[in-house]
């Protein structure tokens, strides 16, 4: 019989041979040539280049083996999730809306709260107001001024809009005034009032101006019957500086009812 062949068999490096292999491999990198450092970073970026093909494509194929039945059911889950997203941002939207709306509200009532509280201050004489308006100048005669006739013009300015009035530069007028006769004067509120009385008027000048000139009105009744100078001015501002004391209600309260 013919000899068989004998398998031959690589010889396998010894451990001294593997360790000088490294050596040499790591002296290259050392003091390669620019050309053997070149290699060595084109073959790195390759290899860092094959691993991320492979991750993507390991990753685009994660859905490629599945059913058309597990696809309709991620599809479903997916469908779902965007719609409870969707649902949560129209939520949050609402929210939003309701809140700034009820904002708008309450600085709207909060805003008239304060005009409305300014008005009532100036309508009682709580506050320095100032603006156009006329002054009026009440000169007596013969004869003392009546107190009705002082009446009549603080009647007629509130009938004309008029919005503050004050006597001689130092009391102001308010819905619970009252007038009397007094010696030497008339008495305001407790306090005397000497001749020149000098009105001063808050209000738009024509209106105010009208309700004392017309026929029979208070300028004629001074003239005719208690023997006064009357001069009235208009003028584009007024100040008025006088100011009431807050009096709180004894008797009166609001009625919830109204």
């Amino acid at each position: 019989m013919p000899e068989q062949p004998k398998p031959r068999h690589e010889a396998r490096p010894s451990p001294e041979d593997e360790d000088a292999g490294r050596k040499r491999l790591a002296s290259t990198l050392r003091h390669g040539s620019r050309a053997q450092v070149v290699v060595a970073v084109l073959l790195a970026v390759l290899g860092f280049t094959a691993i991320v093909q492979v991750r993507n494509t390991e990753q685009d194929n994660t859905y490629a083996g599945l059913r058309e039945q597990d696809l309709i059911e991620i599809l479903n889950a997916l469908t779902g999730t965007a719609e409870r997203a969707r649902r949560e941002r129209d939520r949050l939207e609402q929210t939003r809306d309701e809140l700034q709306s009820e904002n708008t509200s309450r600085e709207a009532a909060l805003s008239q709260t304060q005009e409305r509280a300014r008005t009532l201050n100036i309508i009682a004489g709580l506050v320095p107001v100032t603006g156009p308006g006329i002054r009026i100048t009440i000169e007596e005669g013969a004869g003392p001024v009546s107190v009705g006739s002082l009446l009549d013009i603080v009647q007629e300015m509130r009938t004309a809009d008029a919005e503050a009035i004050e006597f001689n530069d130092e009391h102001r007028v308010v819905a619970q005034s009252s007038f009397n006769e007094a010696v030497g004067g008339i008495e305001l509120d407790g306090n005397l009032l000497e001749p020149p009385y000098v009105i001063e008027v808050i209000g738009d000048p024509h209106s105010l101006n009208g309700g004392l000139s017309f026929a029979g009105g208070p300028i004629e009744t001074l003239e005719q019957y208690d023997g006064a100078t009357v001069e009235v001015e208009e003028l584009e501002s007024i100040d008025i500086e006088s100011v009431r004391e807050f009096v709180r209600p004894v008797n009166a309260e609001a009625d919830t009812g109204q």
